[in-house]
């Protein structure tokens, strides 16, 4: 009894669980509709007069119908009383078809001129408005968002809605109308002929609403599965060199096959019975079925009841076009169910949270004088605190170093000056201003970044040196480069300061770490926040970017994130840290007994016995 209780209890769970995913895949759905419905509204008249002239399209297209079975009486008649057809009538009836089939065309290639102009103001609209609110984004918001996301929400989303703009408006619009037209004329020429006419829809039609009968879940539930493949393969491809090395594969191939595994379960699960039902109902729309049935009942109507035989033509070849509409028609309802995902996502971010200035134009900006100020700062990442009321002082062109152990907040503190994100409580003055005061482009005018890795564009060295200074001469350029040590380096490639990064030649990191310093001594910042750039360096090149940082810090006020406790030796200002607080402050003289920072310097002596052991 107690098993099988057991075992009713979890039957109840699962199927409670069950009904809250279906719920929640309603509930997404639904937000697809209204996202679709936001997005689209700066194109509206463009969606309207695309339907309107699908709309005309769609009923002219039962004018050649008309004029088949009218010339089809007319041959007849004329043969029926041994007379030659009058040429005139004939003639007529042939401009007629002829101009209404041209003129259908005509107003069709309108309607989709249209809704491609409006696809194309959409879609540079839409993402106008994507890449201004990313720019103005945390840019803590890039370290948790990979590369490949960004690039599926600006190209690959938008490019979802494409078919739903582009075609939908007026090809569903001409599926919709045409089929009812056509019907209400095959019933005119004849109400029996119009039966056969659809005679094998219904079963076609019930079949069609029994595979898309929950289609607007289920795409909604594909989208998050494939979601899931895209990130993880990213995370796969990024750690492939690793599994080159040494033949092994890790967490993220893990990943990446339990998700691709996951997504065909899901597809072939649902697709699978599709397919079969698919096949059943195409079979009976089929050019012969369809053949067989309006031919032969035709046949026994010309025989029986004295149908005309260009009636029957004309119904038969109806009964023909009629299932490609309602083909069209489902293709378009797939393509509208895609396209309610994308806008979700593309909706998500117009509408996340920026870095907004809390004054526009009212503050005077300083250009000297640029004392940092850190008052009562505070910071969390949900629960875990990352700075708690943390107060200091970098005075104009002193080096102060955070030191600590791992996760003590020394990098969230960098990130905050460089407003990464904006502290919880407190605030962060930068000239005695507030740094939420200052417009984006005015404070990454005083405040750089150096940091272990090294971001380069796939754009020519030229380009990436000056890539905080565009109008920079090439003189100026060299000049930053001889200053990093990275000159010889560049004259030495192909192209020279031409080279494209990345396609024309691959550089070491020591050589993408001056190139970013150069880019750094250009810019001129006054403040300067370094995540200790040579604590990765091999020996060879430490050297040559020391001695390019040297040069870089001269004059400025710094911030640096120190790994080793040797290198800021004679810094003028060190920052002690521990799990968020600020526990200690001083110069190195000062600090010798502070415990944490005695700590330390012992576990990187130990550190460097050890290396020294392995070498």
């Amino acid at each position: 009894m107690e098993v099988k209780a057991r075992e009713n209890s979890e039957e109840i769970i699962s199927l409670e669980d069950e009904n809250e995913k279906q719920a929640d895949l309603k509930a997404q759905h639904k937000e697809g509709k209204k996202a679709l419905a936001s997005l689209l509204t700066p194109i509206r008249y463009h969606l309207l007069a695309g339907r309107a002239l699908g709309m005309i399209s769609g009923f002219l297209s039962i004018v050649p119908y008309i004029a088949l079975v009218k010339l089809g009486s007319i041959l007849l008649s004329a043969a029926a009383n041994g007379q030659s057809p009058n040429a005139q009538e004939v003639s007529n009836v042939i401009i007629i078809l002829v101009s209404a089939f041209c003129l259908q065309l005509l107003l069709y290639a309108l309607g989709l001129l249209i809704t491609h102009m409006g696809d194309l103001k959409f879609s540079i609209f839409i993402r106008q408005k994507l890449l201004e609110r990313i720019g103005q984004m945390p840019l803590s918001w890039f370290s948790k968002t990979n590369s490949g996301k960004i690039r599926k929400l600006v190209h690959d989303d938008v490019l979802q809605i494409h078919v739903l703009i582009a075609h939908k408006p007026v090809d569903e619009t001409v599926a919709m109308f045409m089929p009812v037209c056509l019907t209400a004329y095959a019933f005119i020429v004849d109400w029996r002929l119009g039966l056969l006419t659809i005679s094998t829809l219904p079963i076609y039609i019930a079949a069609m609403i029994w595979m898309m009968w929950n289609m607007g879940e289920k795409t909604v539930e594909m989208d998050r599965y494939l979601g899931k493949v895209s990130s993880t393969t990213l995370e796969f491809v990024s750690g492939i060199t690793v599994v080159k090395a040494f033949g092994k594969t890790g967490k993220a191939h893990r990943n990446y096959q339990e998700a691709a595994d996951n997504f065909y379960d899901f597809y072939m699960d649902w697709t699978g019975p599709m397919m079969k039902g698919s096949a059943f109902a195409a079979a009976w729309i089929g050019v012969p079925v369809i053949f067989f049935v309006n031919l032969l009942g035709g046949g026994y109507l010309v025989w029986n009841a004295g149908v005309p035989v260009s009636s029957v033509l004309a119904t038969s070849l109806i009964a023909l076009a009629i299932p490609n509409a309602l083909d069209v028609m489902a293709g378009m309802t797939w393509s509208y169910q895609i396209a309610g995902a994308a806008a979700i996502r593309i909706q998500e971010i117009l509408t996340s949270p920026i870095l907004e200035q809390d004054k526009e134009g009212n503050v005077e900006i300083p250009t000297e004088n640029l004392e940092v100020e850190f008052d009562n700062v505070s910071y969390s990442y949900g629960e875990n605190i990352a700075a708690k009321d943390i107060s200091f002082t970098l005075k104009p062109g002193t080096v102060t170093a955070l030191v600590g152990p791992s996760g003590s907040g020394k990098s969230t503190l960098a990130m905050l000056l460089a407003r990464f994100n904006d502290p919880a409580q407190g605030c962060i003055k930068l000239g005695g201003v507030d740094l939420r005061e200052y417009p984006a482009k005015e404070l990454y005018k005083r405040v750089g970044f150096i940091i272990q890795d090294p971001q380069l564009l796939r754009a020519s060295v030229k380009e990436n040196i000056s890539l905080a200074k565009p109008g920079a001469t090439l003189e100026e350029i060299k000049t930053a480069a001889k200053a990093a040590n990275i000159n010889q380096v560049i004259e030495n490639l192909e192209d020279g300061y031409e080279t494209i990064l990345g396609k024309d030649t691959a550089l070491s990191g020591g050589e993408r770490q001056r190139i970013a310093i150069a880019r750094a001594i250009l810019a001129q910042t006054p403040v300067l926040i370094m995540d200790e750039a040579t604590a990765f360096a091999d020996p060879e090149s430490e050297a040559q970017i020391q001695d390019a940082l040297n040069r870089l810090v001269e004059g400025r006020t710094v911030l640096v994130i120190a790994h080793r406790p040797e290198s800021i030796r004679g810094a003028d200002q060190i920052l002690v840290l521990d799990r968020g607080y600020l526990v200690a402050s001083g110069k190195h003289e000062e600090l010798k007994d502070n415990p944490i920072y005695r700590r330390l310097w012992q576990q990187h002596r130990v550190s460097i016995d050890e290396n020294a052991k392995g070498e």
